[in-house]
């Protein structure tokens, strides 16, 4: 599962590897709920036109806000994407906030940099980076969706597709021990263009481990929070 991510801020970087252009107001430290970037295929890239590009950026909510989510605001729609940030591979089919999106075929790629887990082997939360031992982005396999606001708004919203990763050697070691060992699906780089082509029937031909021999884990503690200073005392009148 991941929860907390780093995206691509550098859009040179991005461009170089996704080949596509940084959209306007994405954050890069990502959790729930927060916008950052997801590139998928544009709806107009197979009428044959060739000045339409394979790919295109977008800007979304982590976390998928299926299209029937009922939400007074966009701010209400964002506290929802909190849940539905990674989606099993397992039942991501017959799950309700990810069925529709995985049988249209809404296939995405998430760019990051690094993702985050905790190592608990030490008997306590570590926060662990996990990278690309190559130093390349990672490219993860989404499932993206649009939501229409009350007020006319377009939310879009994506979710990282993960499997089972018990009998995987580098990322069998996180989480709490008596939890299940899962990760994101890392695509190759050669396989991008055919996972965001790929009919609905064929989505679990790209549902496979990345090799650990691939992957790093470095540890990565959060800065401790600043200490708020005490307000000077109110001199009485």
């Amino acid at each position: 599962m991941c929860s907390n991510y780093e995206s691509i801020a550098d859009p040179v970087r991005l461009a170089e590897y996704f080949n596509v252009l940084m959209p306007a107001g994405a954050r890069f430290e990502v959790w729930p709920g927060y916008e950052s970037i997801f590139i998928r295929r544009p709806k107009e890239a197979d009428v044959g036109d060739d000045a339409v590009p394979d790919r295109e950026s977008q800007l979304g909510a982590f976390g998928l806000v299926p299209h029937w989510t009922r939400a007074a605001n966009v701010d209400a729609a964002l506290v929802a994407a909190r849940r539905t940030y990674n989606a099993r591979s397992e039942t991501v089919s017959d799950k309700p906030s990810f069925r529709d999106a995985w049988k249209k075929g809404q296939h995405c790629i998430v760019p990051a940099e690094g993702i985050f887990e905790p190592d608990w082997r030490s008997g306590k939360s570590v926060r662990t980076r996990i990278s690309r031992i190559d130093g390349k982005p990672m490219g993860i396999a989404g499932l993206w969706t649009g939501w229409k606001s009350p007020e006319g708004h377009i939310l879009r919203s994506f979710t990282m597709l993960t499997i089972n990763a018990d009998d995987h050697a580098l990322m069998k070691n996180y989480h709490k021990p008596e939890d299940e060992k899962r990760m994101v699906v890392i695509l190759r780089d050669e396989d991008y263009d055919a996972w965001l082509k790929c009919p609905p029937d064929k989505s679990m031909d790209f549902m496979r481990q990345y090799p650990a021999e691939l992957l790093r884990a470095v540890p990565a503690p959060l800065p401790p929070r600043a200490k708020k200073k005490p307000s000077p005392p109110t001199e009485l009148e």
